[in-house]
């Protein structure tokens, strides 16, 4: 088969990566357009240094975009984390058209942060999915889904790097199996049963004090790494890392101990323990913190 690979960053590099190990054709690789001051991005650089041909379109809404995608005379696309909008006439040019990774089971988080939302939420599950994207968001019909717990403790870079990353290089593959031999499948999503949720950003990954201390250790473990939960300390953004349920008491935002490597700060209900986290000075360890910020108990954050 003539395949596309389409795509960036490690993932787009690691499905590649796979591909080549397994001896597939492929007559191109498209990547988004280079930014200014920043490294190569790493599938760019692989499929350079495999002689592949590399192209970097702006946008896939032109003439020119289609005219590109047709002259590959491609079988099939392979979409590893493309976040440029494709249009169904571009899609559907290679023979057996394009499929995408998603890491959530559609219809359930469709949109931008689908790992986010489910453990912001409490979820204990999540997954991936290989669908035929349209011109919906997310909403095409599914090729292949997998799913994995997510554990109590988890957060974000942990059911990222750990599961649905080496999980969706195979499924990718397994999807690409099917392709070749006439046997993917196409279900339709019953959107219905189904969310779209916008991006997990800085507004969501504030911290509420109000809220129970499960919930606002949900928000911690979603948004580590990125895009970081947050509370304030003398009016000063405070960021909050590595962490763990406490069962500590006190009125909401209360910093209940400020000791050794670990701040417990009050919730509704039960209490945050913090070891690692973030002010001007970079990722530092609670100690630290505690040490140069002159943080103790009795002060209240987020006000």
């Amino acid at each position: 088969m003539r395949i596309v690979v389409h795509g960036q960053q490690a993932f787009g590099e690691a499905v590649l990566t796979k591909l080549l190990e397994n001896g597939e054709n492929i007559v191109a690789v498209c990547t988004a357009p280079d930014k200014e001051g920043r490294p190569v991005d790493p599938l760019k650089q692989l499929a350079l240094d495999n002689d592949i041909p590399v192209h970097q379109p702006a946008s896939w809404k032109t003439p020119e975009a289609a005219a590109l995608m047709q002259s590959f005379d491609a079988d099939v696309c392979m979409m590893a984390y493309v976040l440029l909008f494709v249009p169904s006439e571009v899609l559907n040019i290679p023979k057996y058209g394009s499929f995408q990774y998603h890491p959530s089971l559609l219809p359930m988080h469709r949109g931008p942060s689908s790992i986010n939302w489910p453990i912001a939420t409490g979820a204990t599950q999540t997954g991936l999915t290989i669908f035929w994207p349209d011109d919906g968001l997310d909403e095409g019909p599914v090729l292949l889904q997998k799913t994995c717990s997510i554990g109590p403790d988890e957060t974000l870079g942990d059911v990222y790097f750990n599961k649905l990353f080496p999980m969706g290089v195979d499924a990718m593959l397994e999807s690409l199996e099917l392709v070749k031999s006439g046997t993917a499948p196409k279900i339709v999503q019953d959107l219905s049963q189904g969310t779209y949720e916008s991006w997990f950003g800085k507004n969501e990954a504030k911290l509420d004090w109000s809220l129970s201390a499960q919930e606002v250790y949900n928000v911690i473990r979603a948004a580590n790494p990125q895009p970081s939960a947050w509370t304030t300390h003398d009016g000063n953004i405070l960021k909050l890392f590595d962490s763990r349920l406490g069962n500590g008491s006190g009125n909401p935002g209360e910093v209940l101990r400020a000791e050794g490597n670990e701040i417990e700060i009050a919730a509704a209900e039960g209490s945050i323990v913090v070891t690692r986290v973030r002010a001007d000075a970079g990722k530092i360890s609670a100690e630290d913190y505690i040490s140069k910020s002159g943080l103790e108990a009795g002060l209240i954050l987020g006000t």
